[in-house]
């Protein structure tokens, strides 16, 4: 029996139990449910019970199933026994099979067929024994019985000072403490599988390199695109700050991008400043989000210094910065430069347009018409000029 079918069954068996158990909720809280309940006597099977403290002194003659926080078994079960409590101890014997999941499980009593157990310690004391097979999965097992069969596990820790009549396959990571003729047949361990021990094929790496890098051209190209076509002239503008000396705006996002966290920070603290700092927060999102559609952009007229269109510009520019942010080590640098200079040229844009000033008074005033009107490019008024020795007419406006 592999490894593989070990587990597969105790998962299959647990998976089983929980059912049934879920399915009998409802007859075990009508017949047997209780808290700190003790059953004594004698019942036909098959039982239900459910409850905090569930103690079974009686026999039954049939399964057996319970759910609880501490589930104990004293009298004799003629039937299986399927428990999903925190402590589990079986004390009575069993004549079936035992499907147990708990954290503590003990079974002390005799089990005259298979043990189906899922624990965090798991104890078979000397007075405990099992006729066939036992498929268990825990953190600890300690088997001072006797196992008729085979021992499987799945298991941190095993120490064994019974007997076990057939084989004994376990995994683990530690070597059991068997003592000298516990089994009787032959003892093999496996050392548990772990997806970081299989190294990575180069061909998978880099196919997996090449598909990202795909998506990425696909997706900043299609940003890029309806940027250049939708905005062509917010993209001219933000990037003349950064052509053909990008030094203002890199020192503008650098220290923005310590002022601004800052800031937030400072807001925070202050029930008022709060809502602010959210809205503060999701401009400065945008922003940085905004830098790469910029940077593309940038790129691309330092490329093709300014003789090409704007969505030219921006898929070519767009696929250089993909690939640049797909290099490992320098994407690092290329994602930083980028946001600074995205970032700076946007705060230096906004500052050139100046939109808090207003516009400038105190200048000449403007002409108007007779009624009022201002004058415009439209309008054309004669007015006479005499010079020396000459007459004429001239026109202006």
């Amino acid at each position: 029996m592999t490894t593989r079918s070990t587990t597969a069954r105790v998962l299959v068996t647990l998976t089983a139990a929980g059912l049934l158990v879920a399915g009998s909720g409802g007859v075990a809280l009508a017949m047997t449910g209780s808290d700190g309940a003790s059953f004594a006597g004698s019942d036909p099977g098959p039982r239900f019970y459910s409850g905090s403290d569930i103690d079974i002194t009686t026999d039954v003659d049939g399964d057996v199933y319970a759910t609880g926080r501490v589930v104990t078994i004293r009298g004799d079960v003629r039937g299986d026994v399927i428990v999903a409590a925190q402590t589990i101890v079986v004390s009575g014997s069993v004549d079936g099979d035992v499907r147990l999941a708990g954290q503590d499980v003990s079974v002390s009593g005799d089990v005259s067929r298979s043990g189906t157990i899922a624990a965090a310690e798991l104890t078979v004391p000397a007075a405990g024994s099992f006729g066939d097979d036992v498929v268990a999965s825990a953190g600890a097992v300690r088997i001072a019985g006797d196992v008729g069969r085979h021992l499987r596990l799945n298991v941190g820790g095993l120490s064994i000072s019974g007997n076990v009549g057939g084989d004994v396959s376990y995994v683990s990571d530690q070597e059991a403490s068997i003592r000298t003729g516990a089994v009787a047949g032959t003892v093999e361990r496996s050392e548990p599988s772990s997806s970081d021990d299989t190294p990575a094929r180069p061909a998978a790496t880099f196919l997996a390199w090449l598909v990202g890098l795909l998506a990425a051209l696909v997706a900043l190209s299609l940003i890029t695109s309806a940027t250049a076509l939708l905005v062509p002239r917010v993209l001219r503008e933000v990037t003349d700050q950064l052509y053909p000396t990008p030094w203002r705006a890199l020192l503008v996002g650098f220290v923005a991008s310590l002022a601004v966290p800052a800031g937030i920070l400072v807001l925070l603290v202050t029930l008022v400043g709060a809502p602010l700092a959210l809205a503060v927060l999701v401009v400065w999102s945008v922003l940085c989000i905004a830098s790469f559609p910029y940077g593309a952009h940038y790129v691309g007229r330092v490329v093709f210094r300014d003789r090409r269109g704007a969505v030219v510009t921006s898929l070519v520019g767009g696929a250089i910065l993909v690939v640049a942010l797909h290099v490992p080590f320098l994407n690092i640098a290329v994602w930083v430069l980028v946001v600074l200079l995205g970032t700076g040229a946007q705060l230096l844009a906004f500052a050139r347009r100046r939109p808090w000033r207003a516009p400038a008074t105190g200048g000449p005033p403007e002409s108007s018409t007779g009624d009022g009107a201002p004058l415009t490019g439209a309008t054309r008024i004669p007015v006479a000029t005499t010079r020396a020795g000459e007459s004429g007419t001239d026109a202006t406006t």
